[in-house]
């Protein structure tokens, strides 16, 4: 089994898209809960724990990230010999999509943190606004959404960094937003499939069609459409009212929902004129990178 990342900078749409994903040949909506969680996400740190045979809460980050080239390597070997598996609802036609928050940076020894093409086969991408990815960020962590765009500039920002608790995730080193997509488009270690979230939205089957072909993974017309109804934003946002949560979701979660509006371009509402031009000072050169205009 081939593994490609879905790797984003937060709250650029990874969800949404895996989503999309699990809900290919369903017959019904996938539950946002039963998503897949320890072998699903790279960062999942049950699962490194129970691969790599030690505990990585006796490591130090910098520690655990030397591993994580073997520790991926290791899975790869161990979905090669596998095959396919009908339990993760992201596995489909021999090919499983895990999410991925980090950077693409390399270990202390050189090494790809992410174990490089013996690892995974390609990347897909998922790109966004940083305009609205500043406001659904200070949603998300309940924080001002000057903080946030403090924390989308900052070269040291990251998830699950912190020295005084141990977390359910690894470490994960962001970089700021601009350096975030920098690194995964300049890397020359994997192929990589770019998706805007915004075209997405404007198109989901055509660009989720897209990628799909990308990953060498074939559907029907008829398999993407049901996947676009069951992943609208109404029945993931129904799906939340109705389960009291999504346990991805930060906890404890200050925001009133994860699924939060489901649009593009709500950044012209939400920002103050002040807001708008850091972000664009901070960002400008990978803004019109990624073709973003303004």
């Amino acid at each position: 089994m081939n593994k490609i990342w879905l790797a984003s900078y937060p709250k650029s749409g990874n969800t949404w898209f895996r989503l999309l994903i699990a809900n290919l040949r369903r017959d019904s909506p996938v539950d946002i809960n039963d998503l897949p969680h320890s072998g699903g996400m790279a960062s999942a740190r049950a699962r490194f724990d129970t691969v790599m045979m030690f505990p990585s809460g006796l490591l130090t980050h910098a520690e655990c990230d030397r591993s994580r080239p073997d520790y991926y390597r290791a899975t790869a070997s161990m979905r090669r010999e596998e095959g396919p598996d009908d339990r993760q609802d992201t596995a489909i036609d021999n090919v499983q999509f895990s999410k991925v928050h980090d950077a693409y940076t390399q270990t202390s020894l050189g090494e790809p943190l992410l174990g490089g093409p013996s690892a995974a086969s390609g990347a897909i991408l998922i790109v966004r606004d940083p305009r609205d990815v500043a406001s659904s960020l200070a949603n998300h962590g309940g924080w001002s959404i000057d903080d946030a765009i403090d924390f989308m500039a900052s070269p040291d920002s990251g998830f699950c960094n912190r020295t005084d608790r141990q977390p359910n995730q690894l470490r994960q080193q962001l970089g700021g937003w601009s350096r975030y997509h920098a690194g995964w488009l300049t890397q020359g270690d994997l192929p990589v499939h770019r998706v805007r979230y915004e075209d997405l939205q404007e198109d989901t089957a055509a660009t989720l069609r897209g990628a799909l072909e990308f990953a060498g993974v074939t559907v029907t017309a008829s398999e993407i459409a049901r996947a676009v109804d069951f992943a609208a934003f109404d029945e993931l946002r129904g799906q939340e009212d109705r389960s009291g949560g999504f346990r991805e979701a930060p906890r404890p979660h200050g925001a009133a929902s994860f699924f939060r509006r489901g649009v593009a371009g709500g950044w012209h509402d939400e920002l103050t004129r002040a807001q708008r031009e850091r972000i664009e000072l901070d960002h400008g050169g990978m803004l019109a990178g990624l073709g973003y205009t303004w």
